[in-house]
């Protein structure tokens, strides 16, 4: 099995669509292995204990030098044998070396058609406010591996998701987690960890 660590800062909607998707027998190889937030309060952190999932928490309290951050991150991650990071609503930039130790094998999801409504501050509920602020009448939501850049990895998968008359950006919000996040997601970390099992395999 790939040994998969979600990253999360928040409620962890995200992470409990992977957690569901695991208890189908939705993600091939992959299996959620740990659970780490940068917010000790977060809720994400209760999901996955009440999964049975370990979790650890690495806060910018904990650690505020960025590097020193990078390095006790990657730490956490190689001691606890992970093979493939998800960041579900991680709410942090990831260091250099985490991101070149888990070259190809990092996925985000982003609540737009990537590249309209991505990049640096386009997070949350912003992401929703400029897309009703244009006037775009599909958008949607990308899963797509990490590099340095923001947002500017390799895109694994989109769906498309309608904006609504009527739509304010909670209510578009939360239609593109169910519509699009929730589904690709799953299906995003299984098609790395299958790829990752093969590439192992050779």
């Amino acid at each position: 099995m790939v040994r998969v660590a979600v990253l999360v800062s928040g409620g962890g909607t995200g992470l409990q669509s992977l957690l569901d998707a695991e208890k189908r027998g939705e993600l091939g190889q992959a299996t959620i292995a740990l659970v780490i937030s940068n917010r000790k309060a977060a809720y994400a952190l209760e999901r996955a204990k009440n999964a049975g999932v370990p979790t650890k928490v690495l806060s910018k309290a904990m650690e505020p030098d960025p590097e020193r951050y990078d390095e006790r991150l990657l730490a956490i991650l190689q001691e606890n044998g992970i093979e493939l990071i998800a960041l579900a609503g991680f709410l942090q930039i990831l260091g250099q070396r985490t991101v070149a130790a888990y070259e190809n094998r990092i996925i985000n999801i982003h609540p737009s058609l990537i590249p309209s409504f991505c990049g640096k501050g386009y997070y949350g509920l912003r992401v929703h406010e400029e897309a009703l602020k244009r006037g775009v009448k599909v958008t949607g939501a990308t899963a797509h591996l990490v590099n340095l850049g923001v947002d500017e990895g390799p895109i694994l998968l989109q769906k498309a998701v309608e904006v609504r008359e009527g739509d304010d950006a909670p209510t578009l919000q939360r239609r593109v987690m169910e519509q699009a996040e929730w589904i690709i997601l799953p299906q995003a970390v299984r098609l790395v960890a299958d790829r990752w099992t093969k590439e192992d395999a050779r």
